[in-house]
């Protein structure tokens, strides 16, 4: 992209956070950016750090098959469930909004 990133107000950024957070068998969220830099995170920073990296590997391979099975689309949602946790990925041009809940709390949602 040639457009520099636009600038995200960290009050947004951390009020999102913390309602993201209070939701019921959320056991984190985070924010990074399209480097894989974690920008905010409620995660202890060990779990940060290697969530921010995964992630963001996968995020990039999923939107890398959406658009080579098809060049018109794009990716725009990414969940993965594990016997113990779901992990929900949110893409935005510069940003990935990353979620951990436990599965046990999602299968009731």
């Amino acid at each position: 992209g040639g457009r520099p990133p636009r600038p995200v107000a960290m009050a947004d950024v951390e009020e999102t956070l913390k309602r993201i957070n209070s939701h019921k068998g959320v056991i984190g969220a985070l924010i990074v950016n399209s480097q894989g830099i974690p920008i905010r995170s409620t995660l202890s920073e060990d779990d940060t750090y290697a969530h921010a990296a995964l992630i963001t590997q996968l995020a990039a391979k999923a939107r890398r098959i959406v658009t080579e099975l098809d060049k018109d689309d794009d990716l725009c949602f990414l969940r993965i469930r594990s016997n113990k946790h779901e992990i929900l990925v949110a893409p935005d041009k510069d940003y990935l909004l990353i979620c951990i809940q436990s599965a046990a709390s999602a299968a009731d949602s």
